[in-house]
Formats: C-alpha cells, sequence, structure tokens
C-alpha cells in the first residue's frame, strides 16, 4: 500500500503505462485501471480528477526525461552533426525501454480522450525539431554539412523518421525495434 504523498499517484501512471505496453492497445478505462489497483474508481479521482489529467502525468514524465536528455546531449556534445544524431538515436531508445509511453507520442493512446493532450505531443515535437534544426544549423557552420542544406526540412525529415520509426514499433505489438536499423540508416540521414 501507497504510504507516502505522491506514492499512489506514481503508481497509478505506471500502471496506465504498464496496460498501454499490451500490444492489441485496448482503450483504457478508469473501471479497468482501478480494478489492476484493486481501487475504487473514486480512489482514482482522489488523486487525478479526469483520465486526462492521467495522461498529462505521463506526458509531462516524457517531457521532462526527453529534454532532460536532450539538454544533456546539447550540452556535452560540441560537433553539432553528431547532437543530432544522439538526439534521433536517444528518442529511438526512449520508445524502446518504454512500450506504453511510445503509444502516447504517437497519438494511439490519446485516441477519444481530450484534444489537448495530442496538442501537446505536437508541442513537443515542434520543440524538437527546433532542437534539431539548431544542432544541424551548428553542424553547417562548423563544416559539418553543406552550407546550402536546408537544416529545417532536414530536421523535419529526422523527426517524420522518428515518428515513423515509433509508429512501426507501436503496430508491430512492440516487435519492429526502433533502433535496429539506426546505424546504417543514421549514415544515409545525416549524409555521413
Amino acid at each position: 500500500m501507497a504510504s507516502k504523498p505522491g506514492e499512489r499517484k506514481l503508481q497509478i501512471l505506471q500502471t496506465v503505462a504498464q496496460m498501454l505496453e499490451q500490444p492489441k492497445g485496448e482503450k483504457i478505462t478508469t473501471a479497468a485501471l482501478a480494478a489492476k489497483l484493486e481501487l475504487s474508481e473514486a480512489a482514482l479521482y482522489r488523486h487525478f480528477a479526469s483520465k486526462a489529467q492521467m495522461f498529462e502525468g505521463l506526458i509531462e514524465f516524457i517531457e521532462q526525461t526527453v529534454f532532460g536528455l536532450i539538454n544533456k546531449i546539447t550540452q556535452e556534445e560540441k560537433s553539432g552533426l553528431q547532437q543530432a544524431e544522439a538526439i534521433v538515436a536517444m528518442l529511438l531508445s526512449f520508445a524502446q525501454k518504454n512500450r506504453g509511453m511510445t503509444r502516447v507520442l504517437t497519438g494511439d493512446a490519446l485516441v477519444n480522450e481530450d484534444e489537448r493532450l495530442q496538442r501537446r505531443i505536437n508541442q513537443m515535437l515542434d520543440r524538437i525539431e527546433a532542437t534539431l534544426k539548431q544542432s544541424l544549423r551548428m553542424a553547417a557552420t562548423q563544416g559539418e554539412m553543406g552550407e546550402a542544406v536546408d537544416v529545417g526540412a532536414h530536421a523535419n525529415l529526422l523527426v517524420c523518421y522518428v515518428i515513423g520509426r515509433w509508429q512501426q514499433f507501436a503496430k508491430s505489438g512492440f516487435a519492429r525495434d526502433p533502433v535496429a536499423q539506426w546505424p546504417a540508416q543514421s549514415a544515409i540521414l545525416l549524409d555521413k
């Protein structure tokens, strides 16, 4: 039994993430979640006012983790091209390690939920694209890429690649490893 403040809340979020890892990808209901936790639905609502708040908690975890890792990469890696490569590899690895979160990132888990949740994911992806654009701009000034390269188009291509790999992973019931072909594909995508 959770005893510390916030512990039950964390347990609820972990259970939602575990339920999202099921390959069939069934809709998560508060009744099913309460049954899995051996709680009443009323007890769930003491911690979260709505199911949307539960998903917001998951999205907040994703954002904190992903942007914390991106900040670490951009601080430690001085090469713009290496930054971009490391960011994409991290995004693929994050999905590999957090299957349920991948369904949130692709929007699969957000179907029929409050549309503001998908908007928040879209904003997160826009921020990732802006960071990749910055890294690629730095790569161009460092002579790692042609200066005529369209960094906006290139950053968008990398984000589209990541989303596509996440989709393949989720739609395959988590059988298609998102990281599997990254070494070969990075050479193509980053023109190395």
